[in-house]
């Protein structure tokens, strides 16, 4: 059951957070950067994934942490030069990273999950793009999957989960 909501994804009780990332992300900006100061534990292990398993996008990494589980998608291009910046996201890296999350969910035996409007922020893909492919990867998940849809700060949403 995939449901849109308003709010605050940081406040969600969800048992994972997923989000869009490049191998090598920088966790600079939007909800990475939000994540980042959250659990600065995360950023410090994905950095060090990144360094010793070179990820490619189109792949995922869970991190456990205090009370949350933050799963990064790597659904834009890589910044592997020093100094680079992530590039883009595509419709094929977030198809493939989307069949990753789902077997995860399957794997973690995770009971729901939220994400923002995937790949849609500083990924730049149209969400009229990306929502069909979250409920086609998703749909049939077996769990709540809680779409952040609007961002509003300090402020829990109705996930009814």
């Amino acid at each position: 059951m995939i449901r849109e909501v308003s709010g605050d994804i940081l406040l969600t009780k969800t048992d994972a957070i997923a989000h869009g990332v490049a191998p090598n992300d920088g966790f600079a900006t939007g909800l990475a950067h939000s994540l980042r100061e959250q659990w600065p534990g995360m950023y410090k292990d994905f950095r060090h994934y990144c360094q010793t398993q070179h990820p490619k996008s189109g792949g995922a990494w869970i991190w456990s942490g205090p009370g949350k589980r933050i799963i990064n998608l790597l659904t834009q291009e890589g910044a592997y030069d020093h100094g680079a910046k992530a590039g883009r996201a595509t419709l094929e890296n977030v198809n493939h990273t989307l069949r990753e999350l789902k077997k995860l969910i399957e794997h973690e035996k995770l009971t729901s999950v939220a994400l923002p409007r995937l790949a849609t922020g500083v990924g730049g893909l149209k969400w009229e793009e990306v929502k069909p492919l979250i409920e086609k990867h998703l749909g049939d998940a077996g769990i709540p999957i809680i779409v952040y849809s609007e961002f509003h700060a300090g402020v829990a949403a109705d996930e009814k989960i």
